[in-house]
């Protein structure tokens, strides 16, 4: 297959570079008392109230308070942030260090449906890590839950391409939901479908 040249990489971040599992999440959920955690929540489908934290709609405080309310039992804020943040599996240390060598040789950017908790555990995992800086080596970070979009909407991705002054043509989207592959294809990015047997190392193919 021949390969087209592309000028920037733009990279998803859950389940491309941080390991997850949406189930520990629906699971930790359904642990503390919340009912039907899984169809509220997965990597696929997600109620209004996670929608409107990804895009920064809703404050950490007013989603957790929320979450709160839907459980009987009594929960504390930190029980629901940690299952909240069960689904954040960790980092492969080669997989970082592959991304900073791919970072060396064409500009790389980050978009991300994410939200203001998980991001601060990220980074926190990152730190302990020793990759305190990791997220710098992007030349910019596109957070949902920051720029009030997320996909797998065309506009979003059209916004992106606009702030990262690129053609679409000449960048390749880097991502392991469908659902926001075929968001890319519509705004006319070149796609990278991450499944669980890809290697990153398949990316040097493009640049």
């Amino acid at each position: 297959m021949q390969y087209k040249k592309v000028k920037a990489l733009l990279f998803d971040l859950g389940g491309v570079i941080v390991d997850l599992d949406y189930k520990k999440t629906a699971n930790a959920f359904e642990n503390i008392g919340l009912q039907n955690a899984e169809k509220a929540y997965s990597q696929f489908n997600q109620t209004d109230l996670f929608n409107l934290f990804e895009i920064g709609h809703i404050s950490s405080e007013e989603f957790l308070a929320e979450i709160q309310n839907e459980i009987t039992n009594q929960v504390s804020l930190s029980e629901i942030t940690k299952a909240w943040n069960s689904m954040i599996i960790g980092f492969q240390h080669s997989k970082l260090e592959k991304i900073k060598k791919l970072s060396e040789q064409v500009p790389c950017y980050l978009l991300s449906n994410t939200n203001e908790i998980h991001l601060s555990y990220i980074e926190q995992l990152l730190q302990e890590m020793g990759f305190k800086h990791f997220l710098n080596i992007f030349e910019s970070c596109y957070f949902s839950h920051q720029i009030g979009k997320r996909k797998p909407h065309k506009e979003t991705f059209e916004w992106v391409l606009n702030q990262m002054n690129y053609d679409a043509q000449d960048v390749l989207f880097i991502e392991d939901s469908p659902q926001h592959i075929e968001g890319a294809k519509s705004a006319k990015l070149n796609t990278f479908y991450f499944k669980k047997d890809s290697s990153l190392s398949d990316i040097y193919q493009w640049i």
